[in-house]
């Protein structure tokens, strides 16, 4: 099993985003501190400020939603049908599909600007 934390500003927010659109469940949540997601074999653990992975490291740095390029993948199997829904539904994209050597991506963010690459993996002939 994967497990991804993403720190984030609003854990409600960010959570009704991955229910509602990218289709995880709840699976346990703890206020406004932290919510536990999973989709398939992956486990997202959302925290927000209140929740201890939100405290200051010990330089004093204190971690903060969005902005880099660490993600995890979900595979679909009509990418574009599922990019075109999600833009309808005011989903931000970094990038337009591009059509690669394993198939198809692109990149959206969630609500706190943490990015999330959506593919469309080639099909391997039998």
């Amino acid at each position: 099993m994967a497990r991804v934390r993403y720190i984030v500003d609003n854990v409600e927010e960010t959570t009704e985003f991955y229910v509602s659109k990218l289709g995880f469940e709840i699976e346990r949540q703890f206020g406004p501190a932290i919510a536990i997601l999973v989709r398939g074999d992956l486990t997202l653990l959302v925290s927000g400020p209140k929740a201890s992975a939100s405290r200051p490291m010990s330089d004093g740095t204190i971690p903060s939603p969005g902005g880099g390029w660490n993600r995890f993948v979900l595979d679909f199997d009509d990418l574009e049908s599922v990019v075109s829904k999600l833009k309808a539904e005011g989903v931000k994209f970094r990038n337009d599909i591009l059509d690669g050597v394993g198939g198809k991506q692109v990149i959206c963010e969630d609500p706190a600007g943490n990015v999330i690459e959506l593919t469309q993996p080639r099909k391997i002939p039998s």
